[in-house]
């Protein structure tokens, strides 16, 4: 499958936005290049670089890509043991990447790659990250399911600003700690049902899904956060001072800074699992609906549409590429491209299919969209003014 270009079956039809050449109704991904390690933040730079964090056992090597001369090149490392999700440049020039509960930065330099150093602790489930025209960084708590979205001074101190609502409250907990209402999201598989002609019941308690504050991105005074449990954007204008306008207090049973469902841009099927977004230049943003093996634009009137999803195959299953766990999508210039963390779970399991994943095959991928789109990438480094 490596470097072979694969039809999309789905047409686009989004009236009314920019999308892609109004020629293409059937885009095709390919494969720029794989990794030994697992990717999945992945952003850009003016040059036509792509940058992406790699798992490893040891130190996390962060390696730039070059779109139109594709080669893995180290640039800097995350001290071990590391997990690295997020990553963006600040204005000061430097790639602050996401690790577990705190935030690194470094100058990348290929001659020389430098060891990381902390920038700011106390961000546990850190994922995506976003600087406002201030040079705050702003991240949202990943796969703790609390929701939390804090903002990073530019001397590294964190503060928890709002809470997109969990899943389930904290009311009505046992000593265990057991409890909560509200209602669990669990993807198929990992989690397994008893499908008969009357029940699809659950056999098991696996695939629980409660991020709902996953990839962050500005967009003219907007912070936009996705909700990847739900299917749904959540938007939150912020002031020039970087302090957001919030409304809360709509359920006492959540925490006071909890917001309320005014809150939410758009909801929608298609957005389930909807993990890495990116702003084009007129406000479309395109969606990487990881756990769909999909890539879906939401425009600016809120309306939602699939640009792509992987094709079945004999077996009716959606995992043998060519996207596997899409989770980080950038837009440089007109090209469209995404970062693959081939996750074991939804549509991409078992994960062992496809071209990374399987015995002796490399772990990640970033792959790209052939045709070009026709609303450009935003100018970078995206630090807009208010």
């Amino acid at each position: 499958m490596k470097g072979t270009s694969i039809a999309v079956l789905a047409a686009l039809s989004l009236s009314g936005a920019a999308l892609a050449d109004d020629s293409v109704s059937q885009p095709t991904f390919r494969t720029l290049i794989t990794t030994p390690e697992v990717i999945e933040g992945m952003t850009s730079d003016a040059a036509g670089n792509l940058y992406v964090p790699a798992r490893a056992t040891g130190d996390c090597p962060v390696y730039r890509v070059n779109i139109a001369n594709p080669v893995r090149t180290v640039v800097g490392v995350i001290p071990g043991p590391c997990s690295p999700s997020g990553l963006a440049f600040g204005p000061d020039g430097q790639l602050y990447v996401t690790q577990t509960d705190r935030i690194y930065r470094f100058v990348p330099n290929a001659a020389n790659p430098p060891t990381a150093t902390v920038f700011a602790t106390g961000v546990p489930g850190t994922n995506g990250v976003a600087f406002d025209w201030n040079g705050n960084l702003w991240t949202g708590d990943g796969t703790t399911g609390q929701g939390r979205v804090w903002r990073i001074s530019t001397d590294g101190v964190a503060t928890e600003v709002f809470r997109i609502p969990p899943m389930a409250n904290e009311v009505n907990l046992n000593a265990a700690g057991v409890g909560g209402i509200g209602r669990d999201v669990r993807s198929l598989p990992p989690g397994t049902i008893t499908v008969t002609p009357t029940t699809r019941n659950a056999l098991n308690n696996l695939g629980s899904q409660p991020l709902v504050a996953n990839g962050l991105q500005f967009f003219k005074g907007d912070l936009v956060i996705a909700d990847t449990a739900r299917g749904a954007m959540w938007k939150v204008s912020v002031n020039k001072d970087s302090t957001p306008n919030i409304h809360t207090g709509c359920d006492v049973t959540f925490t006071a800074n909890t917001l309320c469902m005014d809150h939410v841009a758009v909801q929608h099927p298609l957005l389930e699992g909807a993990d890495g977004f990116v702003f084009d230049e007129q406000g479309n943003m395109w969606v990487d609906a990881n756990e769909r093996n999909a890539v879906l634009v939401v425009d600016r009137k809120g309306g939602v549409t699939e640009l792509f999803r992987n094709p079945v195959n004999a077996a009716l299953l959606r995992n043998e590429g060519p996207l596997e766990t899409p989770t980080s999508p950038v837009i440089v210039g007109n090209r469209f491209c995404t970062a693959n963390s081939d996750g074991n779970r939804r549509d991409n399991s078992p994960s062992t299919a496809g071209e990374i994943g399987g015995p002796g095959q490399d772990k990640g991928k970033i792959s790209c969209m052939d045709e070009p789109t026709k609303a450009r990438g935003l100018a970078l480094p995206v630090t807009q003014q208010k």
